[in-house]
């Protein structure tokens, strides 16, 4: 506390964490240092911060692989993070699935223009009519169609389908059903109540191999807006990972896969569910690093896109960095983790 109130004239503090991981994209390091400076014994003036963040990744496993250096950088230093081999998302359905694939409190209904420009860009997609703008892939349709269900199934009142929605679906849901392939129907309409009509696909819909049963059966309860057990969480899990990202070796699909992950998110998962996903990762990754420190602090940036309310916590673990707390800030995407 002393220290805190009479900070010397002037002091130079450099702590680092060094943590080195073996997986993959072997021996990945990351290497943060600061330095600051005081000139005036009351007021902390001419502070210099300076973090430097070092990546060293085997060369030739760069090259084996075809990777170029933009494809490696950190999002927090650059947006060229992803991959460039990775096709864009469509941005009509990515600005729909921030307002809808949210929780249960914080989902915003499309207005009906929105709905109905939506909808209208999944046909054209789907029927090899959309020109000007990115294709609508597998995995937004699976999350966004995820999100609706779910929406319409367990949600409350003021979060469930708009007016303008439902006119919405209403109208292209017919042209929707001859357009979209039976895995994306099925996630829409998983028991054939909700769009009308009493179509048949979606009870009757298992998937095309035992992993996607199984997959199948997990999401009719996600789509309900219910919640999985530890070992049904764990048996999916396995049957997925490794993700396959190169579209070389087959695997579940992908349109029911991003509806699992998104649906487990909206309905928030049970302590037993996050212990499963921990526990999976883990055993696919290997044990996670350590960091050389004595104590670490952890400040949690919201996950669930809310920026309504000023953050304060970058400011404060700079503070404290300081005075040699080592600091760990991690969040959503534009807040990754960091180490301080």
């Amino acid at each position: 506390m002393n220290t805190l109130l009479n900070p010397e004239p002037s002091f130079s503090l450099i702590p680092s964490i060094r943590i080195t991981k073996t997986h993959y994209l072997t021996r990945r390091r990351l290497q943060a240092s600061r330095q600051f400076s005081s000139t005036d014994g009351n007021r902390l003036i001419g502070r210099r911060i300076r973090l430097t963040v070092k990546a060293d990744l085997d060369s030739a496993l760069i090259d084996q692989l075809g990777l170029k250096e933009s494809d490696i950088i950190n999002p927090a230093i650059s947006s060229s993070y992803r991959s460039s081999k990775l096709p864009k998302p469509n941005q009509t359905l990515l600005e729909a699935q921030a307002k809808v694939c949210t929780g249960p409190t914080q989902t915003r209904p499309l207005r009906e223009d929105e709905a109905f420009k939506v909808l209208d860009t999944i046909l054209r997609s789907a029927k090899g009519d959309l020109k000007d703008e990115e294709e609508v892939s597998k995995a937004q349709l699976g999350a966004f169609f995820s999100a609706m269900t779910i929406r319409a199934n367990a949600f409350p009142e003021a979060t469930q389908w708009s007016e303008g929605e439902r006119r919405a679906m209403n109208t292209f849901w017919p042209l929707l059903m001859r357009a979209l392939s039976p895995d994306v129907i099925f996630i829409a309409d998983p028991e054939g109540s909700i769009m009308g009509g009493g179509g048949s696909i979606g009870p009757h819909y298992s998937g095309n191999d035992p992993r996607e049963m199984r997959l199948v059966g997990a999401l009719r309860e996600v789509l309900a807006g219910g919640h999985l057990g530890y070992e049904e969480v764990q048996g999916v899990l396995r049957d997925v990972l490794p993700l396959q990202l190169d579209n070389k070796a087959p695997g579940v699909s992908e349109s029911l896969l991003s509806a699992f992950l998104i649906g487990q998110r909206m309905n928030r998962e049970t302590d037993r569910e996050l212990k499963a996903y921990c526990l999976a990762f883990d055993d696919e990754l290997g044990p996670p690093p350590v960091a050389d420190v004595k104590s670490l602090t952890h400040y949690g940036e919201p996950y669930d896109g809310n920026t309504r309310f000023f953050r304060s916590t970058l400011f404060v673990a700079a503070v404290r960095s300081c005075y040699g707390e080592s600091c760990l800030l991690h969040g959503a995407e534009w807040m990754p983790p960091k180490i301080i």
